[in-house]
């Protein structure tokens, strides 16, 4: 028996570069490889390389233990998987399509209804990086049926995490990483308008940027301890002060004909914070004005 005939047959739905970058670690791991993709033309160099192209999804479903989708949202893996959901029964399921927790509870819910073990899983990282001992994953679900296939779905990344039983954990960390880092990368590029506006490059600005950063690891994990106490000290910075920091960017950006509207949401959180008497408290108190009352409550 060869090496390969040990490995998990593995197949991955989905051929976007994400798809391909997740069948070709597959393939370098030694798992034996069904591809299938919507559309024709993708994955040559993955059939080349070793992998089976099925001709239809019913047949990809049905060529492995372990099935993995990659697709656009959840709208789209439910197009592709509803019309083979007997020939999914009995095997694993991990969808690896990014959307919201509420998606990943209500495909895990169908999953149960047609009898297919099913993972909710999310990617951290850029395709360059799968398959490597740096690439972040989070899986969420059945203990035991992650417990199971741990070792394969390690291939995708060393840096790969089982959350807990419920199916929307990984949607959930996913949105909040997402989160951060979208809301970063605007901040970002703003301030490089911002600064442009007035002549720097990007280029000098840069060095200061990056020495901005090493703040931020002691600062996430402060902030951490702060949301979970409810309590937002505020005796080296208070939300007044920094209101006040936030006005004088708006201004400098209307002034040089900038976009201002994310700008102008921070401003109107830190407002409510202050109408809400927090004006002394530090800028982790803004998570009460970000909070709707419904969150609040619970």
């Amino acid at each position: 028996m060869t090496d390969q005939q040990h490995k998990t047959s593995v197949t991955v739905i989905g051929l976007g570069a994400m798809g391909q970058a997740l069948a070709g670690a597959f393939l370098r791991a030694g798992h034996p490889t069904t591809i299938w993709n919507r559309t024709p033309g993708k994955g040559d160099d993955l059939v080349a390389a070793g992998a089976t192209r099925a001709g239809t999804a019913a047949e990809a479903a049905r060529a492995s233990d372990l099935v993995v989708v990659c697709l656009y949202d959840y709208e789209v893996s439910r197009a592709v998987l509803g019309p083979v959901a007997a020939d999914l029964a009995g095997r694993v399921l991990v969808n690896l399509t990014s959307d919201t927790p509420e998606r990943s509870r209500e495909a895990a819910a169908w999953a149960a209804e047609h009898g297919i073990a099913y993972l909710d899983g999310a990617i951290l990282v850029p395709v360059t990086v799968i398959g490597t001992a740096d690439a972040l994953l989070f899986h969420s679900g059945p203990r035991a049926v992650y417990e199971r296939h741990e070792s394969t779905l390690k291939v995708l990344g060393g840096n790969t995490v089982y959350l807990g039983e419920d199916h929307g954990l990984a949607a959930v960390y996913d949105n909040a990483l997402l989160d951060f880092f979208w809301t970063s990368m605007y901040g970002l590029v703003h301030a490089f308008a911002l600064a442009g506006a007035d002549g720097v490059k990007g280029a000098e600005l840069a060095p200061y940027m990056s020495a901005l950063l090493s703040i931020f690891p002691a600062a996430v994990e402060s902030t951490a301890v702060e949301v979970d106490s409810g309590e937002y000290p505020g005796d080296q910075a208070p939300l007044v002060t920094e209101a006040a920091n936030v006005d004088h960017v708006i201004h400098a950006s209307v002034h040089r004909g900038l976009d201002v509207e994310a700008l102008n949401g921070i401003k109107a959180v830190l407002d409510r914070a202050i109408a809400r008497g927090q004006g002394a408290d530090g800028w982790t108190a803004i998570i009460e004005a970000i909070r709707t009352p419904e969150a609040r409550a619970h």
